[in-house]
């Protein structure tokens, strides 16, 4: 079973309606079209090198939806900031990676309005 990691550490899932699932390859102009009625939106993460997911989340907040977003697969607790800058409102993990990075690395970037470049330009 897979781990939900949101600002305030792990939780387990709690999502029970239907899921639309986005590939990285995605059309971003396809996504409006993809996410109409969408209650749950899952970007997946292939690799914790491929950032496609972060610019599909992105353009999706920028589009208008404002259903919950969720980053799922192989996104490092060193991603986190980035997912929810981008618009994620959380991230799927595997229980293996959720033993290597325990809660406590995930909750050491959860003030990621308060760490980002725009904040240090302005402070």
């Amino acid at each position: 079973m897979s781990v939900i990691v949101r600002d305030d550490g792990f939780h387990p899932e709690d999502w029970h309606g239907a899921v639309t699932e986005i590939a990285p390859e995605t059309d971003p102009a396809a996504l409006p079209e993809l996410t109409r009625d969408a209650g749950l939106v899952r970007v997946a993460f292939p690799a914790f090198s491929d950032g496609r997911g972060f610019t599909l989340a992105r353009r999706l907040r920028a589009a208008g939806y404002i259903g919950r977003l969720r980053a799922a697969g192989h996104v490092l607790a060193d991603q986190y900031a980035m997912a929810r800058r981008s618009g994620f409102d959380e991230v799927e993990i595997a229980p293996e990676l959720a033993a290597r990075q325990p809660e406590d690395q995930w909750r050491a970037r959860a003030d990621w309005r308060a760490h980002d470049y725009r904040s240090r330009l302005r402070g």
